[in-house]
């Protein structure tokens, strides 16, 4: 289990996509843990935020050189939280 905060940031400043970035340790944990990935890198996780938990996949980015956890709009909803917002994170890798 990995809890770390992370500020909520929107693709490329448009549409409704939203994102955390995993800090550059958890990610290397996760590659420890998880040599062989998914299609695209991925890794299936389960993920807290407040009083919301779902299940999803990290997404590696090149850009960046970490994982990126996408954030639903309900759960963006459900936990009053936007753009810009400090978020913490309690994520389980689904092994």
């Amino acid at each position: 289990m990995f809890e770390f905060e992370a500020t909520l940031w929107r693709w490329r400043d448009e549409g409704t996509w939203h994102f955390l970035t995993l800090p550059e340790d958890v990610t290397d944990e996760i590659d420890e843990l998880i040599p062989h990935k998914a299609g695209f890198g991925s890794v299936k996780v389960e993920v807290t935020v407040g009083a919301s938990t779902w299940r999803t996949s990290v997404f590696p980015s090149k850009e960046l050189a970490t994982f990126i956890l996408p954030v639903k709009k309900a759960v963006r909803q459900a936990e009053g939280c936007g753009e810009g917002d400090r978020i913490r994170v309690r994520l389980r890798v689904e092994t």
